[in-house]
């Protein structure tokens, strides 16, 4: 299955540069320390806004920083914004989703209805409030997203649960006086994390977006730290006079979430479960 996966993959050849790109920007996160030309907050007020150039080949802000490194460093913060939320996003909807899909009846309603009043609020809304009553920590903004982005997740593995929980091997495993706990965590999620990865990658640049708009308005990630969406914000209030500290990282961020976006949807059209069929032959 693993070998017509990888063959579907190479056949696709949006899907395959998207994958290539989103794992070689991973690594490039990883060793921004080590590959980063200049420290992230060294500073040349006699310099200040430069053009780029041989030295700085992205330019400088207006503090005289070299963007290249920002943009270097900004890139962990903002993935890790959104693997991280990602994370916590399927830790809740998982076990929530599984639990409310598996014992069916009334507990199945009370959950669902739950999800539907919270899918009913305006998330964004709440998280802005909680940041702004609790304070800006970096990794309470990446569960706050998380926290809030769980809904949908949730939904999603409970169709698969009530289509898992009437298969044979569940039936069985009742059969033979296995726990619920048992039959869950040992039977019947392993066989929806298919479908949760796929999903998963979707979320990702949603949450980065995420990031970016909430640090658009000041309220992400603080100095000295920074993220793209940071550095898109301090670009677009300096526009007219210094173009490049706006484009190079908007160009940056947009491509990394169509990257992901075309990641999502390859990985969706050739492991969703209706197509299953065709790997498992």
């Amino acid at each position: 299955m693993w070998l017509e996966l990888f063959q579907e993959i190479k056949q696709r050849k949006i899907l395959l540069i998207s994958l290539l790109y989103t794992l070689f920007l991973i690594c490039i996160a990883l060793i921004a320390p080590i590959i980063s030309p200049y420290e992230v907050s060294e500073q040349n007020l006699s310099l200040g806004a430069s053009a780029p150039s041989l030295q700085y080949i992205l330019g400088t802000d207006v503090l005289g920083r070299d963007l290249f490194s920002r943009i270097l460093y900004g890139s962990r913060i903002s993935l890790l914004v959104g693997f991280l939320a990602t994370f916590v996003a399927i830790t809740i909807g998982l076990s929530y989703g599984a639990v409310s899909g598996y014992f069916g009846g009334k507990i199945d309603s009370l959950m669902m209805r739950l999800v539907d009043i919270l899918d009913g609020l305006p998330f964004v809304i709440f998280i802005i409030l909680i940041l702004v009553i609790f304070g800006r920590d970096i990794y309470f903004l990446f569960i706050s997203i998380g926290a809030f982005g769980w809904l949908s997740m949730a939904r999603i593995v409970r169709l698969q649960v009530l289509g898992l929980r009437k298969k044979e091997f569940v039936i069985s495993a009742q059969i033979m006086g296995a726990s619920s706990f048992r039959i869950l965590f040992k039977h019947i999620i392993p066989n929806v994390l298919g479908t949760v990865i796929i999903y998963s990658t979707l979320l990702v640049p949603q949450f980065m977006l995420l990031e970016a708009f909430l640090s658009f308005l000041g309220l992400g990630v603080q100095p000295p730290d920074s993220s793209w969406g940071i550095l898109i914000r301090e670009g677009a209030n300096t526009m007219e006079e210094y173009w490049w500290l706006l484009i190079f990282p908007a160009f940056l961020f947009s491509l990394t979430l169509f990257a992901l976006n075309f990641l999502g949807d390859g990985l969706r059209d050739i492991l969703d479960p209706r197509d299953t069929q065709k790997l498992e032959n």
